[in-house]
């Protein structure tokens, strides 16, 4: 039998996630930057961590009926970073063909989502991917999602509307009610 020492393990976990939550700090000030909005605008906008979600996902070995282990979506909130084993099976969307992302010991895979497409009035897209379940094996991964709060106001800049002769293509919408929304539809 083997003992677990849940306080350790709880300790290491929450650690964990605060480290990522500064990983998320880091590359949404990269994306500012990107995005040419004034220094620190991201981080005043999206200073509440209250949100964020970290989660352990296994997908079971293919069978000749199931070869998807998560079909082809994009992630709701501003960020997503995917630590996967060496088994694989993460794709990303291209042109329309599918692409491979090879695992790399140790790395960090970072992905925009669905907040950061409307905020930027899609100058920078949402990254659609899925899991393509092994062969032979379960595949590990966790995955950490860098959220809005929920009652954040979302909707394209004026940086990247009115401010260069753009029409927003989003109207605005609390990030609440558009996660809901969201979670609904991948329940079905």
């Amino acid at each position: 039998m083997v003992k677990i020492d849940g306080i350790r393990i709880r300790k290491v976990t929450e650690e964990f996630f605060t480290e990522l939550a500064k990983v998320g700090q880091l590359v949404e000030g990269i994306l500012n930057d990107c995005l040419g909005l004034p220094a620190g605008f991201l981080k005043e906008y999206n200073n509440d961590r209250s949100w964020d979600v970290m989660l352990v996902f296994r997908y079971y070995p293919a069978t000749k009926a199931d070869t998807i282990g998560a079909y082809e979506h994009q992630d709701v909130n501003n960020i997503t970073f995917v630590f996967q084993d060496d088994v694989g099976g993460l794709e990303v969307q291209k042109d329309g063909e599918w692409i491979r992302v090879t695992p790399i010991e140790g790395a960090l895979v970072a992905n925009v989502g669905d907040m950061i497409q409307a905020l930027s009035n899609n100058k920078f897209k949402s990254g659609v991917h899925r899991v393509v379940s092994p062969e032979g094996a379960s595949r590990h991964s966790i995955a950490f999602f860098y959220h809005l709060e929920g009652e954040k106001w979302v909707e394209p800049l004026s940086h990247f509307t009115e401010e260069i002769g753009d029409k927003p293509k989003y109207r605005g919408f609390p990030y609440k009610e558009y996660y809901a929304l969201r979670l609904a539809w991948t329940k079905d």
